[in-house]
């Protein structure tokens, strides 16, 4: 498709040059250079590649409004260190998920001894590396629950990792911990135990469809 484009364009001009009465003396000129771009397709074009549309390298991700709902509750959206959550939601809400994670790394140097920062920065870990419980991911939620063992936001998120990566066995004791962690007065207690009997049933669907031995 290249060549047949390249000699539409090259009809098209020498068309023109006699249409404006071009001297043919200037013809060559144009041929020249014509002959020198077709020269260059052909050593770098690639006719066969197939085209597609041009992009920024940057996917915008869509906002799961309920969670980072459930999320600004179990952290306390409005302690300092949420400024830098609501900043990093801002980078991967357009993709960015490289800067979301610089950014809360920035307050992490700050505040070295944040849960919500913590757990943000896991949470960022996670989905950069293709929703996957990556080590650093993981090493995050780790520091997170070190910093503040009792806290139900470090476990509840790691299980949310877990379900989103599709390892929803490994997802269940997390979200169970959550649960046990969260006093039964807290507004977002209902809101792990809904999702743990939801987890708790895809489970036993999945064990009813495995074969017996």
């Amino acid at each position: 498709m290249g060549w047949v484009w390249l000699a539409a364009i090259g009809a098209g001009v020498f068309a023109l040059l006699a249409v404006l009465r071009v001297d043919r003396l200037l013809w060559t000129m144009v041929a020249s250079a014509l002959m020198l771009g077709a020269a260059g397709y052909a050593l770098q074009g690639q006719p066969g590649l197939v085209g597609h549309p041009v992009t920024t390298g940057l996917a915008a991700t869509p906002d799961d409004g309920a969670m980072l709902e459930l999320r600004d509750q179990m952290l306390e959206r409005y302690t300092g260190a949420a400024a830098y959550l609501v900043a990093a939601d801002a980078m991967t809400r357009i993709g960015d998920r490289r800067a979301a994670v610089q950014v809360l790394l920035g307050g992490i140097r700050i505040a070295p001894k944040s849960v919500v920062l913590w757990t943000g920065l896991a949470n960022a870990l996670s989905a950069h590396d293709a929703n996957q419980v990556s080590p650093p991911a993981l090493f995050a939620f780790q520091q997170a629950t070190r910093l503040a063992p009792k806290h139900p936001a470090p476990p509840f998120f790691l299980g949310l990792a877990y379900v989103r990566a599709g390892e929803f066995a490994k997802a269940r004791p997390y979200w169970a911990k959550a649960l046990a962690l969260t006093p039964s007065d807290i507004s977002y207690r209902g809101e792990i135990a809904v999702r743990l009997a939801l987890l708790d049933r895809l489970l036993a669907a999945q064990d009813a469809e495995t074969p017996r031995q």
